[in-house]
Order: C-alpha cells, then structure tokens, then sequence
C-alpha cells in the first residue's frame, strides 16, 4: 500500500512539473550580428544619434530567416512557447502609434526605441539573442554560437549558453547550428524555466518613474492624506499593491520618485500577462480618484518600464 502511495505521488509530481507553464520566448538576432552583418540602423535618441539593430532588413537575409527558424522549433519541440520575429514586426507595422515624448521638471524626456516598441507588441516573457558564424578549413564548416536569454521586461541576461560544433560537411547552415546548439540547449533551458518558476513564486519585476510636470501647483513632499505626503502616499499603495511588498525605493526627491525591482503578478486577473503599463494604470486610477484627485499622463518604454508624470493628463 506504501508503495502505491509513493508511487501516486510521484506520478503527479510528473505531471504536474510537465505540465508547468513556460515562458514565450522569442529569438532575434544580436546587436553583434546585425554590427558584424550589416544590418544596422541610425536614429536620433535625445538629440543624440545611436545605432540600432534593424530587424526588418535583416530577416531580408534568408540565411538568418533559416536560423531563426530551427531555434524556435528547436525551443518549441521543448515545450516552449514562441513568437516569431517577423509576425512581430508586421504586427508592429499595423500599430503606427508613436510613443508620447513628454518633459518633465528635470528636463529629460522619455523615448521608447523600435525594439522597445516590439518587445511591447510582441509581449514575449524573454528575448533570445542569437550570435552565430562560420568558419572553413578545407572541405568542412565549423558553426559558433552564443544565446543570450534576456529577460523582455528588465533586459537583465537570465540565461546563457556557446560553443561550437565539430567540423561537418554538412552545407546548410541550420543543420549546422543544429549539431553544435543541441548539446547545450537543455542546461539553456533549464535556466530559462528557473526564472520564469522565480517570477511566478516571486513577481515579474518592472521599473516605475514618477515625474511632475512643470505646470503643476504642487510637488511630491507636499501633505495631501492627513499627515500624508503625496510620495509617501504612493509608496504605502506600492506596499499595498506589489508582490509580497517588494520594491526598492532607489531615489525620492520633491520633484521626482524612481522605484527599481518593482515584483507585479505574472498574470492579471483576467489570466493575461502583465506588464508595467497595466500595473501603473492601476496606480493612477487611483491617484485620480477622491479624495486625491491628481491628474496624470503615463507613458512606457517597453513592457517593464513606466513613467507616470503628475499634474496633467
């Protein structure tokens, strides 16, 4: 009987782990492939110029389309999730709205970059940047890689795997990457899972700035609730709201508040995945509300990065 027990047990223990859920990943070339290939593009960030992976003219490279097609089979044959460059893109292309650029007291201004616009649209838990080449001795090719798992809401690498794979005569690249990918990629997977099981224990982490605009009568020390500031007020729903209470108040002055390892839900009531936009907005409603009534606009870089800027909407 004891041993039928056991043996219940682990058998849903079984199941139970293959059926958790998993990140959606989505792989895109690195910055140091699209700089070494190429593909590269020029655009103006704060009145400084910055150079930034084009992925549009890049998947132009039917070598890379080929590339990126075997990992995310590779990632999918495991049980991944995954969400492809391209669909992003022309998803991307559909949504023309231009991110709000507003100014605050401090005069910097709040820019989202293309790929912040399609990490935004494309909603994946991680990105998974891809570096690879190739190299020739006589007959035979000699693929190397490197993958970079990247968490879409902090960018911080969460997991990592390279090598390379042994010369072959094989022609095509994918097969290639393939061979030399595949002695590597359990060990890669498993550090994904490991965070993704954090974020569910623990919360998803974001950023969230508070700004004032110029034209507002009031700043972020001055008593609104009681014996209440406006900045502590927001911190005690900060507590209120967060994943077991956990962020970090990184700085705080009369006209600004900057909150770093902010822990959200992995999913919001209605099962959908959260972000820094849906968590804010909360905070905003109820910043508006009696007997507050603070007004204020809210724009986003990404999905783990918001600003709410006090005084306007």
């Amino acid at each position: 009987m004891k041993n039928k027990i056991v043996i219940a047990l682990s058998l849903v223990t079984f199941l139970t782990f293959g059926q958790a859920k998993k990140p959606t990943l989505m792989v895109v070339p690195s910055d140091a492939w699209c700089n070494k290939n190429g593909f590269m593009a020029e655009v103006e960030n704060q009145g400084m110029k910055m150079k930034i992976p084009d992925y549009r003219r890049a998947l132009l490279n039917d070598e890379l389309q080929m590339v990126i097609a075997k990992i995310n089979t590779l990632m999918a044959d495991r049980g991944f999730p995954m969400k492809d460059l391209q669909a992003g893109i022309k998803s991307l292309d559909q949504d023309n709205a231009e991110a709000s650029i507003k100014t605050g007291k401090s005069g910097s201004s709040i820019t989202e970059s293309p790929f912040d616009k399609l990490k935004r649209s494309a909603k994946a838990d991680i990105i998974v940047q891809l570096t690879y080449s190739i190299s020739t001795t006589g007959p035979k090719k000699t693929v190397t890689f490197n993958l970079q798992g990247l968490d879409s809401y902090t960018d911080k690498q969460i997991a990592g795997a390279q090598g390379s794979g042994k010369p072959s005569f094989a022609t095509e690249i994918p097969v290639l990457l393939e061979e030399a990918v595949l002695s590597q990629l359990d060990r890669f997977n498993v550090q994904l899972q490991k965070h993704f099981d954090d974020m569910f224990a623990n919360g998803r982490e974001i950023t969230i700035r508070i700004r004032k605009f110029d034209s507002w009568d009031k700043d972020l020390d001055e008593e609104i609730k009681g014996d209440m500031t406006i900045s502590e007020v927001i911190e005690e729903w900060m507590r209120k709201n967060s994943v077991k209470a956990r962020f970090t108040t990184s700085d705080a002055t009369e006209n600004m508040m900057f909150f770093e390892q902010v822990r959200i839900p992995v999913y919001d009531e209605k099962g959908s995945a959260s972000d820094a936009r849906g968590y804010v907005r909360k905070l905003q409603k109820y910043l508006a509300a009696e007997p507050l009534k603070i007004s204020s606009k809210l724009t986003m870089k990404g999905l783990g990065q918001a600003t709410l800027i006090l005084g306007e909407k």
